[in-house]
């Protein structure tokens, strides 16, 4: 296995660790909750770690397989992943403010410029590893 892989496979664990203490909280909140619900971003950040640990094994085979540079690959890796952490972040710190249950609803003005961030270096990053795979594989 290249380190790359090995240091984004870690990462994964990580996230899936966050993810089973998010657990923990979810289900403190759902116990002592009148409704039995947590509040909704405690709900979305669990379910969010929970199905990105899985997507960054994913990530790591990509960068295993690929066929560019490791620099590249562990760079294209890291910023989907960092971006995933910085989503779970952002959830949890929805959760434990309380108050909101759709952040899209009066967003703060940096707002926009998070998203579009969050989508290109996403769909970048990824965009690099899958066309490293093919170059390297197919």
């Amino acid at each position: 296995m290249h380190t790359e892989t090995a240091v984004v496979l870690f990462l994964a664990g990580v996230i899936f660790l966050v993810a089973l203490l998010l657990g923990v909280w979810k289900w403190r909140a759902m116990s002592h909750a009148p409704g039995g619900l947590a509040h909704p971003y405690v709900d979305i950040a669990h379910r969010a770690a929970l199905m990105y640990s899985f997507a960054t094994v994913l990530i790591a085979l990509f960068v295993e397989l690929s066929g560019w540079s490791a620099a590249v690959n562990l760079g294209a890796g890291l910023a989907i992943i960092v971006l995933f952490m910085g989503t779970i972040a952002n959830y949890i710190r929805l959760g434990l403010q309380r108050q909101t249950v759709n952040q899209m609803h009066n967003p703060p003005s940096w707002f926009g410029l998070a998203l579009a961030v969050l989508i290109l270096g996403e769909i970048g990053g990824f965009s690099v590893l899958l066309t490293g795979f093919a170059a390297g594989q197919i």
